[in-house]
């Protein structure tokens, strides 16, 4: 039986995972769970799947969760708080494997220990990966941490490389992408989209932050990013094309002209069942694909000329260093402002390019490095908020 901690287990990824664990009850069990603020559904999760301990990174939101056991009669149950205690539990010898489903960088230093106590680290949080790359995956190296992908994309190519995950004979990998609620619509057009509009994705079900980067296209540009350090590959090797139908997620194209390439309904409880399992299979709760009603397939290259964000992180990718990092961090500050309604959807590219322009040179050489420049960014990205 595998012990499992699920950080961001309220988030869109971490309930698809509790679906997926419930459904083999003699496989999982829950050591740890943890959240942000979201107290309600917290509590509903503590019911169901009694975990030893969770962890509320707002203290407020810890101490009210401690509140609502107690009258449930779950006092049981270890309540901790802060974002130190997330990464408590991430290292904790309570569980052998770890789901980092935590939105944006919060999710780099608990993800990072969970690699540096050598766990199962199932990864939905693309943030540590963008932010360190080659640094994150040395770190797994060298403790003997196992990384599974959890991204349908990143998860579909690690499905279509070969058992022993080597790059010989591999060419290029393709990731796919819907296009957003915005595909076809030129960059000019879209002035007035509303936070709303920008979340309602065509295919996928997903947390506001992501699905903004969506309907952007910066979310396929930081799978970019993800992809060339999660499988060792020059960003120059990872393509881009543009499936509406969302049924293929992603393409290993080998030397010899073959194409292997995952299909399944969008539907994220697939990906995660297969880390879950690997190398086995369970089933996982979602619609089997028929493919005899599959009327067509498309494929197209993304115009770049009209999207600002992903051709920005192409040229982060592409030159390396700290730039990712600093791409991540404006545009979390970036896309916050939109919701909050501060910033137009047009303007979103503004403060990250501000932010690459002052700091894609800069490099780094540890973890302390990378905060610090994350820190940067998001300060310059602010003062391009209201300019």
């Amino acid at each position: 039986m595998q012990t499992l901690s699920i950080l961001g287990s309220t988030g869109s990824v971490g309930q698809s995972t509790l679906e997926v664990l419930s459904l083999h009850p003699d496989l999982f069990s829950v050591a740890a769970l943890t959240a942000n603020t979201n107290v309600d559904k917290m509590v509903q999760q503590c019911q169901q799947y009694c975990p030893k301990t969770v962890v509320m990174a707002d203290h407020a939101a810890a101490q009210a969760l401690s509140l609502t056991l107690r009258e449930l009669g779950l006092a049981h149950i270890d309540v901790l708080a802060g974002a130190q205690s997330v990464s408590e539990v991430a290292k904790s010898q309570a569980c052998d494997t770890v789901m980092s489903a935590i939105v944006g960088a919060a999710g780099l230093l608990p993800t990072l220990e969970a690699v540096r106590a050598s766990k199962r680290v199932l990864i939905a949080n693309k943030e540590p990966l963008v932010m360190t790359g080659d640094l994150f995956m040395r770190e797994a190296q060298h403790s003997g941490a196992t990384i599974l992908p959890i991204d349908s994309e990143h998860n579909a190519i690690f499905q279509c490389l070969p058992h022993d995950q080597s790059k010989s004979g591999v060419r290029k990998v393709h990731l796919t992408a819907s296009g957003g609620p915005f595909r076809g619509r030129a960059w000019d057009e879209l002035t007035n989209i509303t936070p709303a509009l920008a979340c309602a994705h065509p295919n996928w079900s997903m947390g506001q932050k992501i699905s903004v980067d969506s309907a952007t296209m910066m979310n396929k540009g930081l799978e970019l990013i993800e992809a060339a350090a999660l499988f060792g590959l020059p960003a120059q090797r990872v393509d881009i094309v543009v499936h509406p139908q969302s049924i293929i997620h992603s393409m290993v194209e080998y030397l010899d002209g073959s194409f292997l390439a995952q299909l399944g309904s969008p539907d994220m409880r697939i990906p995660i069942a297969h880390a879950l399992s690997w190398p086995q299979r369970i089933s996982s709760g979602a619609k089997t694909l028929d493919i005899t009603e599959i009327a067509r397939l498309d494929f197209h290259k993304p115009d770049l000329a009209n999207l600002p964000c992903l051709r920005l992180a192409r040229s982060a990718a592409e030159n390396g260093g700290a730039a990712p990092a600093v791409l991540n961090a404006a545009n979390e500050v970036a896309v916050d402002a939109f919701l909050q309604g501060r910033l137009k959807f047009t303007d979103i590219p503004r403060p990250i390019e501000a932010a690459l322009d002052e700091l894609a040179t800069c490099s780094f050489s540890d973890i302390e490095g990378v905060l610090n420049i994350d820190n940067e960014a998001r300060a310059i990205a602010v003062t391009q908020l209201d300019s």
